[in-house]
């Protein structure tokens, strides 16, 4: 199960049960404080400006867990955090597998090799849906800002096209002397 979650900035969010592997996806330094907290309220996992990690926790106590994610020292920046959660042990893909050891049969051992291929497509597919996530992000700011500059160069250039324009017709006028009447 996957999940982003978004933190504002100066927030702090909250989110209850198991994860492991998160990573700022976008805004500012790509960083956040993060801790895991047991039914007891013992800190299991505590980081401050992380990019990314990874943790792995064996549960003993039955009960919530709490995961934090904060953005407090971010005065600006919005933050995309993706983490993905990873509950209890995988089930074996045979159904004798788990109970008993013996041989593999050629069939089951080229499904075991499939399934173990699989999940390295799966995670390499996450880690790029990752990037590109990152990269769309940075390439929609940039053109924000390109929009912006675009727009500033545009006002800038109206501006010296009309002073030029008077500047010109100002050599062109005819000045005519002023005769003031004196009164005597």
């Amino acid at each position: 199960m996957s999940l982003d979650l978004f933190s504002k900035p100066g927030a702090t969010s909250y989110l209850q049960n198991g994860a492991n592997n998160p990573q700022v996806i976008t805004g500012g330094h790509y960083d956040v404080d993060c801790y895991v907290e047991d039914p007891a309220g013992n800190i299991l996992y505590r980081e401050t400006k992380k990019q990314y990690d990874s943790f792995t926790y064996r549960t003993e106590i039955k009960g919530v867990y709490q995961f934090c994610f904060s953005n407090e020292f971010s005065t600006f920046s919005h933050k995309t955090v993706y983490f993905d959660f990873q509950v209890g042990d995988e089930p074996p893909i045979l159904p004798d597998m788990g109970s008993k050891v013996t041989a593999l049969t050629q069939m089951e051992s080229a499904c075991v090799t499939i399934h173990e291929a699989l999940k390295t497509v799966i995670d390499s597919q996450t880690h790029y849906r990752l990037r590109e996530a990152q990269d769309r992000a940075r390439a929609e700011d940039l053109n924000s800002r390109v929009s912006y500059w675009s727009v500033g160069e545009t006002i800038a250039l109206f501006v010296v096209s009309f002073s030029q324009v008077l500047l010109l017709k100002s050599f062109f006028t005819e000045k005519r002397p002023i005769h003031k009447a004196v009164h005597s």
